[in-house]
């Protein structure tokens, strides 16, 4: 019997660029995600989807921030609305638009998603939020609210699918899957993951730098700190949220402040390291 989580995903290129605008749908679904890289944002806007009661995500980073940066937000017309950022915001490079290809979307419905989006964003903890105001939620009814969230499920995936896991919960893994890494005062759990190298919540990483920790590495864990992710407490620095590094190395430098070997630095709970049993077994 087929998964029942399975799903078919269709992703459609207008312009026939894999690195342009993108089209995606569940194929049962009524929803639809248009990935909108800013400098095709006048492309996209001769479309008929753009044209459309929706919410929108604005996604980017900036060199000072240690996470990737989102705004969320609505419109009574997605277009109208994506240019009016184009000409206001600076950070970002991406935009997602949402949209009912029934355009069934009421401006209720919109207020809902946006609050509700910005909620469970908050949640997961990936990316920065940059509004400056809470949404707020709107007032509809019970059977309104079930629509609305499986609307949400069905945004959920397809954000994801087109490469920003938003609203996706990062979940610590049985203990035979936890990894350690271990020097000195630091002691930190986490897990290696297809988004990169998670280190957990409440991991204690060293204090004082080696000689040996470079400028990258010593860059991050400031703008670790800088964000709050990172928490001076009894002569260490403790881990306030889960964080996602790009490398188990960059993780491993990051807990025991000096350049390391992340491959050969997280040990799961057989003493077995990293490379032993992801790029040894291979």
């Amino acid at each position: 019997m087929a998964d029942n989580k399975a799903k078919t995903i269709q992703i459609f290129l207008p312009d026939g660029n894999p690195r342009g605008v993108k089209i995606a749908d569940i194929t049962s679904r009524s929803i639809k995600a248009m990935l909108i890289p800013r400098s095709k944002l006048d492309f996209a806007a001769e479309r008929d989807e753009l044209n459309n009661v929706g919410i929108y995500f604005l996604i980017g980073r900036e060199t000072e921030n240690a996470k990737p940066i989102v705004y969320i937000g609505e419109a009574e017309n997605c277009r109208d609305r994506l240019f009016e950022h184009n000409r206001s915001k600076d950070f970002w490079s991406v935009a997602i638009a949402i949209i009912s290809s029934k355009k069934d979307f009421t401006k209720s419905h919109i207020k809902y998603l946006e609050w509700l989006c910005y909620q469970q964003a908050g949640n997961t903890g990936r990316y920065q939020i940059d509004n400056s105001t809470t949404p707020t939620k709107s007032h509809i009814t019970e059977s309104m609210e079930a629509d609305m969230l499986d609307h949400f499920e069905t945004m959920k995936i397809l954000v994801s699918t087109l490469g920003y896991p938003i609203f996706d919960e990062i979940q610590k893994p049985t203990t035979k899957d936890v990894l350690t890494c271990k020097g000195k005062d630091a002691c930190a759990e986490g897990e290696y993951t297809e988004d990169g190298f998670v280190v957990f919540a409440g991991s204690k990483c060293n204090l004082l730098e080696a000689k040996s920790v470079g400028t990258g590495l010593s860059s991050l864990r400031k703008k670790l700190v800088e964000d709050g992710i990172l928490v001076e407490e009894n002569n260490i620095y403790k881990f306030i949220s889960d964080y996602i590094f790009s490398s188990p190395s960059a993780a491993a430098g990051t807990v025991l402040a000096r350049e390391a070997n992340g491959w050969l630095e997280w040990k799961y709970k057989n003493g077995k390291t990293l490379d032993a049993v992801k790029r040894q077994t291979q």
